[in-house]
């Protein structure tokens, strides 16, 4: 990344793409009748929460709940202008934005952390070294979880209508490398860079499944299975946290040869969630990032430096 540089992340949506840097926030989408239509909005940046907000592990936490409220607004906004329809608000009300949240997590909670536990419950019936060995159960529980992960991956990406925006997530990738390389923003020179990058949304993903196992490998085995499962849910919070902050750590230091190794099996879970885009996913992906771009440089007290996952 060149030193004039703004850190940028952001998310692929229905045919389009989310750019986001500290203090704004684009989505350019390309509707049915091949134009790209384009939605913009400022952003309250790190600097201004309040300081305990801006604390390691807290400040991850807080960004990426914004990252899920934001993300959620782009989906609702591309998948109206990529069938064209429009409402009188033109984009989510308070009621479903919350449906809808809580919906995601709930699903989420459930695949990724009531699953594995009860499976890992049921085996240690099966097997009595998993009922006595804290390590042993909270160790099966987690590579449960990872697997679990690895197979909603793979089914997601064989549902055809979500190739299209695993496209525009390597759009997305591409676009960004190409920023940050201080090139210019082109459909031509952003081909020619990686669909894989350190601080994508999946790489932050494999790491809190990782992260996770650490983290319970410290709770007992022999609780109650509404205790076990109450504890999980009390430590994702910290566990986001210091995901975040690794991932963050990760994007920083790429030169560092230890750094891309541990980051390797990210990258490579990458060439399941993202697929080389085409010339015009491309240029959607650019519209959106200059938008960006735009707005940090029309800033009046000037761009900050924060680091953004890319999502």
């Amino acid at each position: 990344m060149t030193s004039k540089s703004v850190n940028v992340g952001g998310q692929a949506v229905i045919e389009g793409v989310m750019m986001r840097s500290p203090a704004a926030l684009a989505v350019a989408v390309r509707t049915p009748s091949g134009e790209i239509t384009v939605k913009t909005q400022p952003l309250r940046d790190l600097a201004s929460r309040p300081k305990i907000l801006q604390l390691p592990v807290m400040r991850g936490v807080v960004t990426l709940f914004q990252a899920l409220i934001l993300g959620i607004q782009a989906l609702n906004f591309s998948a109206k202008q990529s069938l064209e329809e429009e409402d009188e608000e033109g984009e989510f009300g308070t009621k479903t934005l919350v449906l809808t949240i809580a919906s995601a997590i709930v699903l989420s909670i459930a695949l990724f952390v009531y699953l594995p536990l009860f499976l890992t419950n049921v085996l240690k019936n099966a097997l009595p070294l998993v009922a006595t060995s804290t390590i042993l159960f909270n160790l099966v529980d987690g590579v449960l979880r990872v697997m679990i992960f690895l197979v909603y991956l793979i089914g997601i990406s064989q549902i055809k209508d979500l190739r299209r925006v695993f496209e525009y997530h390597g759009a997305e990738h591409k676009t960004i490398y190409t920023y940050e390389h201080g090139k210019e923003l082109t459909t031509e020179q952003a081909q020619r860079y990686s669909t894989l990058h350190p601080r994508c949304g999946t790489n932050f993903l494999l790491i809190v499944m990782v992260m996770s196992i650490l983290v319970f490998s410290i709770l007992r085995s022999d609780a109650p299975f509404y205790i076990k499962f109450a504890s999980r849910l009390a430590f994702i919070p910290v566990i986001a946290g210091i995901s975040y902050e690794i991932i963050r750590f990760a994007g920083k230091h790429q030169d560092k040869t230890w750094v891309r190794w541990i980051t390797k099996p990210g990258l490579l879970l990458q060439k399941i969630t993202t697929k080389p885009p085409s010339a015009d996913q491309l240029e959607v992906a650019i519209r959106a990032l200059q938008e960006v771009l735009q707005m940090e440089k029309e800033r009046p007290d000037g761009p900050r430096d924060a680091l953004e996952v890319v999502l």
